[in-house]
């Protein structure tokens, strides 16, 4: 999965020069988290992320009169609190590697820029959770099982050869390595037409493999 394909290509910018007052209403106003900040090229400069804009506030303890927090909040620019130099991903870069890097270092989002240093757009962690409902097909429904396989070539012939012999049409795939070395492996197939054919499948899978679960609105452990 590309980061152009799930990514906010018309990004809200503003420059290094915008007012603390201007990005407030505009955040406030477009319900966003973060704006990045382009120069006169539209080369990223920088990102504001909503803490940034409270931390620079004036708080409601201040003793400031509504005069002195206007000046205040139009005096203060966008360079003065953006994080400059932020960590970035290509258009072309993968949702895995941005996942990994808004987990990592606690990120809810990062700008996409191209190789000339363009803004492209930015991606965030609602981008990230779009990806993975798209990709598991959990809207289409269907059942998920979960079985525990050896880490070697052809494992999973077996249960795809059961799947089709039964009629099982995939939804989708996910593997990952456990702890052990071996891999546990998510299929979530489509409806069937009985519960006994869903059944029948989920038995056949048991012989094959270590059934973990399988789910349909609710999960039944093995």
């Amino acid at each position: 999965m590309l980061i152009r394909n799930w990514m906010t290509a018309d990004v809200i910018a503003v420059t290094p020069e915008t007012s603390l007052l201007k990005l407030s209403k505009l955040m406030r106003d477009n319900n966003i988290r973060r704006v990045p900040v382009v120069d006169e090229k539209g080369c990223l400069a920088g990102i504001i992320s909503d803490r940034d804009v409270r931390d620079a506030s004036p708080s409601k303890a201040t003793t400031l009169d509504m005069y002195e927090m206007h000046y205040l909040l139009a005096e203060l620019k966008a360079k003065d609190i953006m994080t400059p130099r932020p960590f970035t991903v290509k258009p072309t870069d993968t949702v895995e590697k941005a996942a990994m890097l808004m987990l990592d270092n606690k990120f809810g989002g990062l700008p996409v820029v191209e190789e000339n240093g363009h803004l492209a757009g930015i991606i965030s962690d609602q981008d990230v959770f779009k990806a993975l409902v798209t990709i598991t097909g959990v809207r289409e429904g269907g059942i998920q099982i979960g079985i525990e396989i050896a880490n070697r070539p052809g494992a999973m012939k077996p249960v795809f050869d059961l799947l089709r012999a039964h009629g099982a049409r995939i939804l989708s795939v996910l593997s990952a390595n456990n702890q052990e070395g071996d891999r546990q492996v998510f299929l979530r197939i489509r409806d069937m037409e009985s519960r006994e054919a869903e059944e029948a499948v989920i038995a056949a899978v048991r012989q094959h493999a270590r059934l973990l679960y399988w789910a349909r609105n609710e999960v039944h452990l093995a």
